[in-house]
């Protein structure tokens, strides 16, 4: 059984919208796309192609899909790791209004999401990988079905913009699996799901 394994960029004060162009994702008057382009680097560039690497499958949202279906089948260079990924192995994409996608590969997904998901971590060879898709990547960790989050932190405060983790998000424990550092200050932290979370409390010593 393949591992379901998700990667999404966020700011210090957990925005997701928008990393990687200005006109990317203006909802909600959103003027800030392209925050990560300046922290661009060999060692980002690096965890990128090492992500890659274990790709055996793509899941995706449907504004994910739009934005990368956009962008990527033009990019031809066979020494892309990313590009080369993105065209020749699968993508699920999750969408109840998508019916014929043009991006070679692509099947949609709409009916019970846990277990259609389900289903392809079980045939895939690899990684079933979540790019981005914040909304997607929330439903699936409600569902318990993300197994290693790489939350990629970077030293920016937007403001203002689509969060991560709303109130409301469901609890849910993280085991730190390894991490990094770019020289831009970036931090790649891999975390791996461990359920539910434990509380404590900090007892005061008898004699205070």
């Amino acid at each position: 059984m393949g591992k379901l394994v998700s990667q999404i960029f966020v700011s210090l004060d957990g925005v997701y919208q928008a990393p990687g162009a200005p006109e990317e994702d203006n909802r909600d008057g959103f003027e800030q796309g392209g925050w990560v382009v300046p922290f661009d680097d060999e060692d980002f560039g690096r965890f990128v192609s090492e992500v890659f690497d274990s790709a055996g499958a793509f899941l995706l949202g449907r504004r994910t899909y739009d934005i990368f279906a956009a962008y990527w089948p033009k990019v031809t260079d066979p020494a892309n790791p990313v590009a080369v990924k993105l065209n020749t192995l699968p993508k699920y994409v999750v969408s109840s209004t998508l019916t014929d996608p043009a991006w070679h590969g692509t099947s949609v997904i709409g009916g019970d999401l846990a277990k259609e998901v389900t289903a392809l971590k079980e045939s895939t060879d690899g990684e079933l990988q979540v790019h981005g898709s914040g909304v997607l990547l929330r439903s699936l960790l409600d569902l318990g079905l993300v197994d290693t989050l790489h939350l990629i932190t970077f030293p920016v405060v937007l403001g203002a913009g689509r969060r991560l983790f709303p109130e409301g998000a469901t609890p849910t424990a993280f085991r730190h699996a390894g991490g990094r550092i770019t020289s831009t200050g970036v931090s790649i932290q891999s975390y791996d799901r461990a359920g539910r979370p434990e509380y404590g409390s900090f007892e005061l010593p008898e004699n205070a």
